[in-house]
């Protein structure tokens, strides 16, 4: 073990989450681009494939607040451990099933185990990163997310090549082998290391949630994620489709216009911001703050602009614009948080904040397709979304860090 002390092993602990968050992305969207072959093999509906993602996320977005509790309680070593073990585990199991029920329990058991892994890989990654590297190493991590959302669509290819229970076999093992390395490589911060099963003993439960609720800044800052998920899922989930409906696109164009573009401004996004954010911060302790208010209140007009646009190449110019915000906002929030949470509950601020953004964006999924329904056409919700992120950079000023941290 190489010591945990120095700037290189802080960054190897940045490395070593890159990979688990990449299958963390990787392994929850197999079931998206293998769709056709997983329904050739179990019947179901399109109601019933789309309840696969909406129970992963619900019981995702509701443990969330306890898988950051358990890493603020115990080992963020363990946590990231055992989850990365068990949802690989599951995913190699999912290729095993043989009807609906068993592949919905297999989906909802996902959602448990990777709903530890995040709240505890940001926090460890703050751990060892403070002052002027924290959101380059936040933005570095979030890469991985990225990169699992883009190869995410391997699962097609293989199901082509071969059959989607190979796909689950494949990432599943690789993930219960790369679990391996995390335990022989991965260790929590100097000060933070409980045996496993050791909790942490001036951990009161009662005391975090006062000092999480009573923290003004902590409130704007859940105000603000709440605006900014709600937008965020709405616009992701009906992209695509508004770029078919609005431009005559053929299906393969719009899917690439509707996730390639703002996915790769994110992931530069996430880097320019994370960098940047870091400068400023080394002069003003606002900085981080200022950097992403300002990415939101720029992001939102471009997403109006893009709602609004007639040609196809000013859409474009429109998203492309606000991912790159998006992915600002990525490598800076969970730097933002640490500025005003107490250091020993914030992997559950961060768990906190996930349920409610996540459970929020799932809702609003649903709700865009509702008012598609009933006639209101996705130009004006991208509108209203683009304002939504707009008054979320305003939100956002208001935040003051505490000078403790």
């Amino acid at each position: 073990m190489m010591d945990r002390t120095t700037k290189e092993y802080a960054w190897l602990v940045v490395a070593i989450l890159w990979f688990v968050s990449l299958l963390n992305y990787l392994d929850r969207l197999l079931i998206a681009s293998m769709r056709t072959p997983i329904k050739a093999d179990i019947p179901m509906t399109d109601a019933e494939f789309g309840l696969l993602t909406s129970a992963f996320l619900v019981i995702y977005a509701i443990l969330s607040p306890l898988g950051g509790y358990l890493a603020d309680r115990f080992s963020r070593k363990w946590v990231i451990f055992t989850s990365l073990l068990l949802w690989s585990v599951v995913t190699l199991i999912t290729g095993f099933v043989e009807n609906y029920t068993q592949l919905i329990v297999t989906r909802a058991i996902m959602g448990v185990s990777e709903a530890f892994y995040m709240p505890a890989a940001v926090a460890l990654v703050m751990d060892y990163h403070k002052g002027p590297t924290r959101s380059k190493a936040s933005g570095i991590l979030m890469t991985g997310l990225y990169a699992g959302m883009a190869l995410g669509g391997l699962g097609g290819y293989i199901a082509t090549i071969w059959s989607w229970q190979i796909g689950y076999h494949l990432f599943g093992g690789l993930g219960i082998l790369y679990a391996v390395v995390v335990y022989f490589t991965l260790d929590d911060a100097p000060g933070k290391e409980p045996e496993p099963g050791e909790q942490q003993n001036d951990f009161n439960f009662i005391e975090m949630l006062k000092s999480l609720f009573s923290s003004r800044g902590y409130l704007i800052i859940l105000l603000y994620g709440l605006l900014g998920g709600i937008c965020v899922w709405l616009i992701y989930a009906w992209l695509p489709t508004f770029f078919q409906e609005g431009f005559n696109l053929s299906v393969g164009k719009a899917g690439v216009s509707g996730t390639f573009y703002v996915q790769v401004a994110s992931f530069a996004g996430v880097l320019l911001g994370g960098f940047f954010a870091d400068k400023w911060a080394v002069r003003n302790n606002k900085g981080r703050i200022y950097i992403t208010a300002i990415a939101f209140m720029v992001g939102g007009p471009f997403l109006y602009l893009m709602a609004a646009a007639d040609l196809y190449w000013i859409a474009v110019l429109g998203i492309v614009i606000f991912g790159l915000t998006k992915g600002n906002h990525d490598a800076n929030f969970m730097p933002i948080i640490t500025q005003v949470v107490n250091k020993k509950y914030q992997a559950t601020g961060y768990g906190i904040m996930s349920f409610f953004s996540v459970l929020s964006g799932a809702a609003m999924i649903y709700v865009g397709g509702y008012l598609k329904d009933i006639g209101i056409s996705l130009d004006l919700v991208f509108k209203i979304a683009g304002i939504g992120i707009l008054i979320s950079g305003v939100v956002l000023l208001a935040v003051r860090p505490n000078k403790e941290n």
